[in-house]
C-alpha cells in the first residue's frame, strides 16, 4: 500500500485516473465527485452537480475535460482545468451505465440502463442519433479500431459490433443547428434489430456518423455483461458477467487484417487456379470472429466485481481483478504463446475476512477483538489494528471470550459449538449443541459456565470443566451440557440478568419471556412488539432490559415488573444489535440502514449516530471498560470507535442533526429556473447546495458592506468640508483585518473565494437587487485588469440570466456601454499575452530539441572516434607480435 485518498462518508462508486496518470476523478453515492492529486493525495476539485450515485466517469483524451454519468439519468460534462462545469446532457430515462469521449470529433457517447446508446455532439449540445438495437439494458461499452467500432454489451451473452463510419458535413455555416426528433419506421417497436439506427436528423447532409450494426460475438456466459473494457491501446478487450470468469478477446490492427486478407486471397487463387476459375477482388472477407479473436478465460477465485487490463510492449498483458469476497488478484498474461495461459502473479488479501462478519466479541482486558464469519475466526490487536490469529471454522453466529481470554467458543449456523485454544489457533473441541443454528451465546456472570439458544427451540445451560487429555498429561478446558429450557418457538436472544438469577429468552413468537435461573420457572412475559425481537440486553444494575427489534423500535422495560418504560423509534431498518454500556444505563444500537446509535435508558434520548459503514451492520461489542466500539457490516469492513475526552452536548449535537437535515432538503429542492433556459436536452451543470447558498450569502454581505461604507466616506466628506479640516475616517474591523482595503477590493476578495465549480450556482441564487453594485464594481475591476478571466466569466453569466432586467434598467445602459468596451479590450490584451507567452515556449522548446540534437550527434561522433583509436591500436599490437 503506497498511498490512501481521505474522502467523505460516502461511499465510493466509481474511478477513472487521469490520462497523465497524476490525478484521479472518485464518483460518490450521493454524486458528488472529487479530483485527487496522485502526488500529493489531497482532493482539489469537488463537482457537486448530481442528485444520485455517480455510475460512469471518462476523461477525454488530453485530460481537460471530465464527462461523468448518473443514476439521475442526467450526463454532465466539466472544464477540469477551469474547475467549473460546462453543461447537463438530459436523454436518458433510467441510469447512465457508460459514456465514452470521441478523439476524431468532438462527440459523445453513453449508454444507459433504458436500453438505448446516444450520440451527443458537444459543439451544439444535443443528441443527433439514437440506437435502439437492444432488448435490455445496455451495461457497457467500448471503442475499438482506432473508434471505428463500438461494442455494446447488453443483458443476454451477444456483445454487439456497430461500425463508425464518419461524414464529412458540408453545410451553410449560417445555417441554424436545429435537430428535431424523428420517429422510428414501423414496426420497429415490434424488432428492434430490423431498425438498428434511429436517425434524430431531419436531412442527409446534417448528419455527422454513420452507425450500422455489424454482427455480434457470442460470449460463453449466460448472465448480462457487468462491465466491458479495452486496454489502452484498443487491441485487448475484455468482458465479465456476474460469475467468476474473464473473457478476453484479440481486436486485430489494420496492418494485421491486411496481412490476413493477402494470406485468404492466396489461397482462393490457388483453389481457383485448380478449378480453373477466377477470384473477383471483393469476394474474400474476414469475418467479424477472425478480426476480434477469442484469446482464452480467466477464471478467478470468486465473483469478479471490476478489472482492469495493461498491455506491455514485450507483448504481455497484465490484469487486475477486484472480486467480491474482498481480494485483489493480478494475472499475467503472455500473448505471444501458442495457446496463452493466464498466470496468477499475486493477490492482495490482507487480514481482512472473505464474508460477512456475523458475530463480534472484546476480550475482559480490552486489547483482543474477535470476529468471526462463515469461513473463519479471526483475533485482532486493538491497539495495532492487526489480525494475530486466523482459524478456520463453520458459518459462525455467535461467539465469546472464555475467562481468562485463552480460548474462544463459537456457535455455528449448523449447530455447533466449536472451541478454539488462541495460543496454538487450534480447534480443541467441536460438540454438536442444538438440531438448528446457535443463534445466541451468553457467558454466566459467575464465570462458570455459559448459556445457548438455538433454532431447534431449546435453550441449553454449560460449564466449563477441566478434562484429561489423552494424548497430554496436562487437562485440558472442556464444555459440559447440564440443562435445558424447552420452549414453544425458536430462541433467538439469550442473556443473564447480572446477578444470575434471571434468564431473558426472546421468542420467534416477538415476546422476551423471563424465567429464575436455579428453578427454569417462567417469570413474566415482554409483550410488546410487532416483529421478532433480534437482540437484547440487560444493564449492570439488573433493573432495565432493552429490546430491538425487526419492527424497527427499541423498547426499554422494567425487570421487576416487566412494564414498558418507553418505546424509541431507533432505526430505518430492523435493529441488528444492542449492547448497554459497563457500569451505565446507556446503551448503543446497530442497524440495517447502516448506522450505529447511542441511547440514553433512563432519560430516553438519542445521544449521537455514528455514520461510516455503506452498508447493513450485523453486529457491534463494546469493550469491557467502555472506552471502544467495535463494529461490523455488510460493506466488508470491521470499523473501530473510540471514546474522546470532549464532553458531548446533547442541544450542540441536536443543532448539527438540524443543519444536516436542512442541508439534505435543500439538495432535494427543485432546482432554479434559469431565464433563457428551455428544460430540453441541455442544462446547467451545477446544483444547488448548502455551499453554493453560503457563497452568495458572502457575496450578498460584502456587497451590504460596501454600500454601508461607500454611504459612511460620503458622509464623512460631508463632515470634513463642513468643519473645514480632515478628521480621521474610523475603519471597518473587517477591512482592518485584511489589510485596510478599500470596500470595493474586499468584495472582489470574497469574489475570488468562491469555488470555481460552484461560481454559476451561487450567482444563480443571488438576488437582482445586488447586481447592479456587482456591474458597477466589475466595471471598476476590470479596468485596473485584474482577475479579467473570472470576471468575464460572472459578468456574462449574470448578463445571461437577468437579461431582461438589466436591458430595462435605464440607470445600468451606460455602465453596459463602458463594459462592453473595457471588456473587450482587456480580453484582447490576454489574448496577446498568451500567444507571446506561447510563442516564446514554443521558441525555447525548439531551441532546446536543437542543442539535444547536436549534442547526440557530438556524442555518437565521439564515441565513433573512440571505437577508431581503439581499433588502429588493436591492429598496431597485431602488427608487432607479426
Amino acid at each position: 500500500q503506497v498511498l490512501i485518498l481521505k474522502g467523505v462518508k460516502q461511499e465510493v462508486s466509481c474511478l477513472c485516473p487521469s490520462p497523465d496518470g497524476l490525478h484521479l476523478a472518485v464518483g460518490y453515492e450521493d454524486g458528488a465527485i472529487r479530483i485527487f492529486s496522485l502526488l500529493s493525495g489531497e482532493a482539489n476539485i469537488t463537482f457537486n452537480g448530481h442528485k444520485a450515485a455517480v455510475t460512469a466517469l471518462q476523461y477525454d483524451h488530453l485530460g481537460g475535460r471530465l464527462v461523468s454519468g448518473s443514476k439521475d439519468t442526467d450526463v454532465i460534462v466539466w472544464d477540469v482545468i477551469n474547475e467549473s462545469g460546462l453543461y447537463r446532457l438530459r436523454g436518458h430515462k433510467d441510469a447512465v451505465t457508460q459514456v465514452l469521449f470521441l478523439k476524431e470529433k468532438n462527440l459523445l457517447v453513453t449508454s444507459g440502463k433504458d436500453t438505448l446508446v446516444k450520440w451527443w455532439h458537444l459543439d451544439t449540445q444535443h443528441c443527433f442519433k439514437t440506437l435502439v438495437g437492444h432488448r435490455a439494458e445496455v451495461w457497457g461499452m467500448a471503442l475499438i479500431s482506432a473508434e471505428k467500432r463500438l461494442i455494446t454489451g447488453s443483458s443476454d451473452s451477444e456483445l454487439r459490433v456497430w461500425d463508425i463510419t464518419y461524414i464529412q458535413e458540408e453545410k451553410d455555416p449560417d445555417e441554424p443547428e436545429s435537430k428535431k426528433t424523428k420517429g422510428s419506421s414501423p414496426g420497429a417497436e415490434d424488432n428492434p434489430e430490423e431498425d438498428e439506427t434511429l436517425e434524430l436528423d431531419e436531412r442527409p447532409e446534417e448528419r455527422i456518423i454513420k452507425c450500422s450494426k455489424v454482427g455480434s460475438i457470442m460470449r460463453e456466459g449466460r448472465d448480462r455483461v457487468v462491465s466491458l473494457a479495452t486496454d489502452r491501446t484498443g487491441k485487448i478487450l475484455a468482458c465479465h458477467g456476474t460469475d467468476a470468469v474473464l473473457e478476453i478477446f484479440s481486436v486485430l490492427s489494420e496492418e494485421e487484417i491486411q496481412k490476413k486478407l493477402e494470406k485468404k486471397m492466396k489461397k482462393a487463387k490457388k483453389k481457383a487456379k485448380k478449378n480453373s476459375e477466377e477470384v473477383p477482388e471483393q469476394s474474400v472477407e474476414l469475418s467479424l470472429q477472425e478480426e476480434i479473436q477469442r484469446v482464452t478465460n480467466i477464471k478467478a477465485s470468486s465473483k469478479i466485481k471490476s478489472f482492469d487490463l495493461i498491455l506491455s510492449p514485450k507483448g504481455e498483458l497484465k490484469i487486475v481483478l477486484l472480486l467480491q469476497n474482498n481480494i485483489i488478484e493480478s494475472y499475467n498474461l503472455n500473448l505471444s504463446a501458442q495457446v496463452p495461459q493466464a498466470v496468477r502473479a499475486s493477490k492482495i488479501t490482507i487480514g481482512g475476512h472473505r464474508s460477512d462478519v456475523r458475530t463480534l466479541a472484546f476480550s475482559s482486558d480490552n486489547i483482543a477483538i474477535l470476529s468471526a464469519s462463515a469461513e473463519s475466526v479471526k483475533i485482532w490487536n486493538r491497539s495495532t489494528l492487526q489480525c494475530i490469529r486466523t482459524m478456520d471454522c463453520e458459518y459462525a453466529l455467535c461467539s465469546l471470550f472464555v475467562p481468562g481470554d485463552r480460548q474462544v467458543i463459537v456457535g455455528t449456523k449448523t449447530g455447533k459449538l466449536q472451541l478454539y485454544n488462541l495460543a496454538s489457533g487450534s480447534l480443541m473441541e467441536a460438540l454438536n449443541a442444538h438440531d438448528g443454528a446457535v443463534w445466541s451465546i451468553a457467558l454466566s456472570p459467575d464465570q462458570r459456565g455459559f448459556v445457548t439458544g438455538g433454532a431447534d427451540k431449546c435453550v441449553k445451560f454449560w460449564e466449563f470443566e477441566l478434562v484429561k487429555d489423552e494424548t497430554s498429561v496436562e487437562k485440558r478446558l472442556s464444555m459440559k451440557h447440564v440443562r435445558v429450557l424447552q420452549l414453544d418457538e425458536d430462541v433467538l436472544c439469550v442473556r443473564y440478568s447480572p446477578n444470575q438469577k434471571l434468564l431473558a429468552v426472546s421468542l420467534l413468537d416477538c415476546t422476551v419471556k423471563v424465567f429464575y435461573v436455579d428453578t427454569l420457572k417462567f417469570f413474566l412475559s415482554l409483550y410488546g412488539h410487532k416483529l421478532p425481537v433480534l437482540c437484547m440486553d440487560i444493564s449492570y444494575d439488573g433493573t432495565l432490559i432493552a429490546t430491538g427489534s425487526a419492527d424497527r423500535n427499541v423498547k426499554i422495560w422494567g425487570l421487576d415488573f416487566g412494564d414498558c418504560h418507553r418505546s424509541l423509534f431507533a432505526h430505518d431498518d430492523s435493529v441488528m444489535y444492542l449492547q448497554f454500556v459497563a457500569k451505565s444505563h446507556l446503551f448503543f444500537t446497530a442497524g440495517k440502514d447502516s448506522k450505529i446509535k447511542h441511547w440514553d435508558a433512563d432519560k430516553f434520548e438519542h445521544i449521537q449516530t455514528l455514520e461510516g459503514h455503506h452498508q447493513e451492520v450485523w453486529c457491534l461489542a463494546i469493550s469491557p471498560n467502555g472506552d471502544y466500539v467495535v463494529s461490523a457490516s455488510h460493506d466488508k469492513s470491521l470499523r473501530l470507535w473510540g471514546r474522546t475526552r470532549e464532553p458531548l452536548v446533547l442541544e450542540d449535537e441536536r443543532e448539527m442533526q438540524r443543519e444536516a437535515e436542512y442541508e439534505e432538503s435543500v439538495a432535494k429542492e427543485e432546482q432554479p429556473v434559469v431565464a433563457g433556459e428551455t428544460q430540453g436536452e441541455t442544462g446547467l451543470a451545477g446544483k444547488k447546495t448548502i455551499e453554493t447558498i453560503k457563497a452568495a450569502e458572502r457575496i450578498m454581505e460584502a456587497i451590504e458592506l460596501y454600500r454601508e461604507e461607500t454611504a459612511k466616506l460620503k458622509e464623512h466628506k460631508a463632515i470634513c468640508k463642513a468643519a473645514g479640516k480632515e478628521v480621521p475616517f474610523p475603519a471597518n474591523p473587517i477591512l482592518r483585518a485584511y489589510g485596510n482595503i478599500t470596500p470595493s477590493a474586499y468584495v472582489l476578495e470574497v469574489f475570488k473565494k468562491v469555488r470555481s465549480s460552484e461560481l454559476e450556482e451561487s450567482l444563480l441564487v443571488l438576488p437582482f437587487s445586488y447586481v447592479p453594485d456587482l456591474l458597477r464594481l466589475f466595471n471598476e475591476y476590470i479596468h485596473l485588469g485584474s482577475d479579467v478571466e473570472l470576471l468575464c466569466r460572472a459578468l456574462l453569466f449574470l448578463l445571461k440570466i437577468h437579461f431582461g432586467q438589466i436591458t430595462s434598467n435605464h440607470m445600468l445602459v451606460t455602465v453596459i456601454e463602458d463594459l462592453k468596451k473595457t471588456t473587450i479590450s482587456r480580453v484582447t490584451e490576454a489574448r496577446d499575452v498568451l500567444g507571446f507567452n506561447m510563442a516564446g515556449l514554443q521558441y525555447l522548446k525548439r531551441e532546446i530539441e536543437a542543442k539535444d540534437e547536436v549534442t547526440f550527434f557530438a556524442d555518437a561522433t565521439d564515441r565513433f572516434e573512440e571505437k577508431k583509436r581503439k581499433r588502429k591500436k588493436k591492429e598496431k599490437m597485431v602488427l608487432a607480435v607479426l
